[in-house]
């Protein structure tokens, strides 16, 4: 099962969310196996954690880092909380702080990439902490969610499910360099049997459960909900929508026992992480992420979405680029001005933002 939380307008940075009351530290972990692109490994393991615990791997956005994650998000003082799962935190090994979502590498199995770093991490912990095989997670946001997604596809046999925060489709930035403008920008367009194909290339062969997620620039929502309705074999229809879901403005919509997506109207990229929701999904809770639907047929997300972004606006200068929009960055042919009284900010080599 996944969940995955998704905004109109994707980019590749956010703001720490709520300080972590975490009553431990992380621990870093060296030599957990093969590790081609040197990805670093944190962990977090509550006190008293139970015997055969879950295991979440919770990962960074770009020019964030392990640390960061683990203080703007709750997750650390949630295993605190529960005592029963524990937290791995990868740090990423680009300069930018961003994840391998593009190679073939680390879109295919066991082929190398930032992917491959992270499942050695995962099965490190069920080597060496007892973690319980049928209970790996993976969530993370903008980056994190685009790797997040790459996981489901290059490593579906480690994770039972993940939630994806603002990112977007498996190898929709396969072949660019770091950074690509046109799925950032939600002009790549496929259809759902492509998308899932996709998918499916990267563990040929392949024929058992799947974890699944989806993510977004808003127009990425809907390809990814293609995506993997595809490759569940479920209608791109939700079979039930619940509105104020998990917040006021939010709407869930559930395609099949194993896939939801949420699109949050009118929120920033800062989108604030829903971990508690998140342990729900994952079954980690005594809560569940669904209740009654309040409406049970609806027009597909992938071609109706309920929200827009905003238009930029023109002015005699020519166009301007709206608040979160993006402003620069390798290959941005769009608006490098941005609408008073915001200023376009450098992120990364890849990517500036009207902040």
């Amino acid at each position: 099962m996944l969940l995955d939380l998704v905004k109109f307008l994707l980019v590749a940075i956010l703001a720490a969310v709520g300080a972590n009351a975490a009553a431990g530290s992380l621990q870093q972990v060296t030599n957990f196996g093969s590790n081609p692109t040197n990805v670093r490994m944190y962990l977090y393991r509550p006190s008293g954690v139970a015997a055969n615990p879950a295991l979440i791997v919770a990962m960074h956005y770009c020019t964030g880092s392990a640390q960061a994650y683990f203080s703007g998000t709750q997750y650390a003082n949630l295993a605190d909380q529960y005592k029963s799962f524990i937290v791995i935190y990868p740090s990423a090994p680009d300069s930018g702080g961003c994840w391998d979502v593009h190679t073939d590498a680390t879109l295919t199995h066991n082929a190398g990439g930032d992917s491959l770093g992270i499942a050695s991490m995962v099965r490190y912990a069920i080597a060496n902490y007892g973690v319980d095989s049928g209970r790996v997670f993976m969530t993370g946001t903008s980056s994190g969610a685009m790797m997040t997604n790459v996981l489901a596809g290059a490593y579906p046999d480690l994770f039972k499910a993940g939630a994806a925060f603002a990112g977007v489709p498996y190898a929709c930035f396969a072949g660019s360099n770091m950074w690509n403008s046109q799925c950032a920008q939600g002009t790549l367009t496929m259809t759902a049997q492509q998308w899932g194909d996709l998918v499916r290339n990267g563990y040929p062969g392949y024929t058992g459960a799947r974890p699944n997620d989806t993510t977004l620039s808003y127009n990425n929502f809907g390809e990814a909900i293609k995506q993997w309705t595809n490759v569940f074999g479920y209608s791109t229809t939700p079979v039930t929508t619940q509105s104020n879901s998990p917040l006021s403005g939010w709407t869930r919509s559930t395609y099949g026992p194993n896939f939801q997506a949420i699109s949050a109207a009118n929120v920033p990229h800062d989108i604030p992480v829903q971990a508690t929701d998140v342990l729900a999904w994952f079954g980690l809770t005594g809560t569940t992420t669904t209740s009654t639907p309040t409406s049970t047929s609806t027009p597909p997300p992938s071609t109706t979405p309920t929200s827009t972004p905003p238009a930029p606006t023109t002015t005699a200068g020519g166009a301007t680029q709206v608040q979160w929009g993006q402003c620069g960055g390798n290959g941005w042919t769009g608006p490098t001005i941005c609408a008073s009284p915001y200023t376009c900010k450098v992120l990364n080599a890849w990517y500036s933002q009207c902040l």
